[in-house]
Order: C-alpha cells, then structure tokens, then sequence
C-alpha cells in the first residue's frame, strides 16, 4: 500500500537539531503568519467584490439609454457577483478543518457567511493576489482545463526521468525523487503514481493549505466548482468566457492513491534540504527563478542528489525577486547559468530553449502569454568517473543553445551540408 502523507505542519521532520530549535522558537510568529493566510483566504469574497463594485457603480452613473444599452452586461455583472459567491463557497471548504491552526475566533454564523467584512488585520493586496492566484493554480493543476498547461510542463520532466530510470531498470520505490516548489502537488503526485518514491517541498501555505484540501480532502473526482476567470475582466470576447466554470479534482487522489511513497513537506527549501547523497533525482518545474541568488538553489540540488543522480529542469527565468523593493537579486542568463552548473560540477546531458509553456492562463481570453522556457537534464557525475580522471564533458556545451522550434531546420541543413560534400569529391579524369 502506498504512502500517502500531506505533511501540513511547519516543522518539518528533516529538520536538525539546530534548526529545530530555531523554528520552534519562531513558532508564534509561524502561526501568525498561517493565520494571515488563512484570513487573506477567508477576505476572497469582499476583496473580489470591490472591483466588481467600481462597474457597477460606474454603470449606474451612466444615462438611461446607455445603461439600456448595457441591460445585458449588468446581468453578466449580477452572474460575477455569483460566482464570486461559489468561490468564497469553495474556500471555506478548503479551509473547514483549519489543518493549520484553527482561527483565533468564530462567531455564529461564521460558516454561513464572510467572516470578514474590512480587511483582516496584515493582511495586504499581495496576499489577495495569491488567493486569487491559488484558484487558478488549482484549475492548472487538478482540473482537465490545465490538461494543455501540464502537458507542456510536467511531461518534459516526467518523460525524462523515465528515460533515465526505466522501470525494468529499477526498483522504482527506491528511487527518491524531490519536487522543490511543488506547488499543488501535480508532478510530484504523477511521479508516485508511475511507482517512484516522491517528496514535494513547498513553502507558501497558500499552495499547502489548497493541496492538502485537493490530495486530503477531495473524495470523488470533480465534487467542486470554480471559476477562476471571473476577476479578469478584460480580453473577453464574450460574457460566458470571464464566467467560465471548472471542475475540480479532474483525479481523486484518495481512490487513485499512487504505487509510490508520495508526501508533500512544508518549509525553505534552502533551510531544509541539507543532507547530501539523498535524492536520486530532483525534478524542477518553474522553480529555480524563485531565489535571491540561483547558485545556492543549483549547489543545493548538487549537494543532495547521490552521484549518478539527475536534476531535470523546465520553466523561463523570470527571477521573482527582481526589482521588488528591499529584496537583493541576481538575474543570470541561460549562458551564464550553463556556467554555473558546470563549475558546480553538474554534466549537462541534453539541454533545450523555446519549449513552449502557458502558465495560469485562460484558454478563452484574447490576450495568451506564454514562456519560451528551458528545458535541461544535469547529471551529478560517479566517484569512479572522478577517480579515473575522465569525467564526461557535457554533451551539449553551454554556449550551444538548441531550440525546439529549430530542429527541422537543422535537419534540413544538414542535408544541404551533405549534398554540398557529394558536389565537391573531385571526379576521376
């Protein structure tokens, strides 16, 4: 029977002792900081419907025959409102066993209604972002609407890895794959399902808190609806496509449990995976952009991958913290990122650019953003290639950049190339 283990609490099991101390005296502060999530949860509702109030406001300042005009629209409003509503309906299921900590208060009617009706105190407009951002997330990753979006993330990684660990190779349980910001849990749930021993690393509670819900909670596949298009209100080319709904689990992980170990660990990916030769593989997924400085999250998963062991990358390099006020970054380029694992010690196997990949996005809007991402297997060589002085130089060198989108091209102009070849053998007199 396979494991299946949401760990949803802030101290993390793989914590040292040093550590452990630390956290458990910063535990209050923890615990205010869960509750502001919850709270930034629970404020959905009322932050999502003051947008909608500026147009209706705006609507009803208009003259009679432009709001005339307009009779259809203000219904479409009355259906944002609506579904807002099922929203706020959704997250208090989400939130009804408090996994966390339980709320510092509840009133009577709390589970009939919003619990706030001002802003909960810290809580700020980024939070609501990633409140909001969360619906969404769950649409990509737990619903047949992101199928598309997955397909072009998650099968790269997964593809790759199977590759590399052929199931009549391996005994996959033994094979120990780390997923650092796994987000809601996709990926790292396909990988355990395949048979492969699995741990997912997250550290925003507002991914933990949605994906316990979805791998904890969630008893028959598509039990919820969301709409988690209805705050954009722009690029609609029609009223239904900002209304549109989504079912979600499209999986239920509790009758589909995975072959493989599976569980999903809270905490700073830097803080807590310090252990070295522990993972076989380390698969990445819009991830390692997400640091002050990449090179400790590069020499980390060098650090704990075993020697032979692969680290598999898809997403762009976006570097959150880029330009955010009171937050130091660096921002390497793709080339210079190549240099940085090679002199960390990684092989570079194959590598790739232009890998197409939407993230979030609403296939119906009339505005589609997406990703020219990079894709790269890195292996951490064995000893006995170190003994031997004859570690492998990476196949693919780091100022060869491959796009997916070239190689019939490249195909046809090697077929070029050998006609040319053909042309200039001297003909015998």
């Amino acid at each position: 029977m396979s494991t299946m283990d949401c760990a949803m609490f802030p101290m993390h099991p793989k914590m040292d002792e040093q550590l452990s101390k630390a956290f458990t005296s910063n535990e209050e502060e923890e615990e205010k900081h869960i509750q502001k999530v919850q709270n930034a949860f629970l404020y959905y509702g009322p932050y999502a419907c003051q947008r909608l109030k500026r147009s209706m406001d705006y609507l009803d300042s208009l003259s009679g025959e432009d709001q005339h005009m307009l009779s259809k629209y203000r219904g479409h409003l009355e259906c944002v409102r609506t579904c807002i509503d099922r929203n706020q309906a959704v997250i208090r299921e989400i939130l009804r066993e408090r996994v966390l900590y339980p709320a510092e208060e509840s009133t009577e009617n709390s589970t009939d209604r919003w619990e706030f009706d001002e802003p909960p105190p810290n809580v700020r407009h980024g939070d609501m972002d990633q409140a909001q951002s969360t619906l969404k997330l769950i649409a990509r990753d737990w619903s047949t609407d992101g199928a598309l979006e997955r397909e072009q993330s998650y099968k790269p990684i997964i593809d790759s890895i199977v590759e590399y660990y052929k199931p009549g190779d391996y005994e996959l349980k033994e094979i120990k794959i780390l997923v650092p910001g796994a987000g809601l849990g996709r990926l790292t749930y396909e990988l355990a399902c395949l048979g492969y021993s699995c741990e997912g690393n997250e550290f925003s509670y507002f991914m933990l808190i949605a994906s316990n819900f979805v791998l904890n909670l969630c008893d028959y596949e598509n039990k919820y609806v969301l709409y988690p298009w209805v705050h954009q209100y722009v690029n609609n080319l029609r009223r239904e496509d900002q209304v549109t709904a989504v079912r979600f689990p499209d999986v239920c992980p509790l009758k589909n449990p995975p072959k493989g170990h599976f569980e999903i660990a809270a905490g700073d990916f830097l803080e807590v995976y310090k252990t070295p030769h522990t993972y076989n593989c380390v698969a990445t997924c819009f991830f390692i952009d997400c640091a002050n400085n990449v090179i400790d999250f590069i020499r980390t998963i060098y650090r704990i991958l075993v020697p032979g062991g692969i680290w598999v990358n898809l997403g762009p390099l976006l570097y959150h913290y880029s330009d955010v006020s009171g937050q130091n970054s660096i921002e390497p380029t793709f080339e210079d990122i190549c240099i940085i694992m090679e002199s960390v010690g990684f092989v570079i196997e194959k590598s790739r650019t232009g890998i197409r990949t939407k993230y979030a996005q609403n296939p119906s809007s009339m505005k589609q953003s997406e990703y020219q991402s990079l894709f790269w297997v890195c292996r951490k060589p064995d000893p006995f290639e170190e003994q031997r002085g004859k570690r492998k130089a990476s196949r693919e060198p780091h100022d060869l950049i491959v796009r997916e989108d070239s190689e019939e091209e490249q195909l046809n102009q090697q077929a070029t190339a050998a006609a040319n070849d053909d042309t200039d053998v001297a003909q015998p007199t």
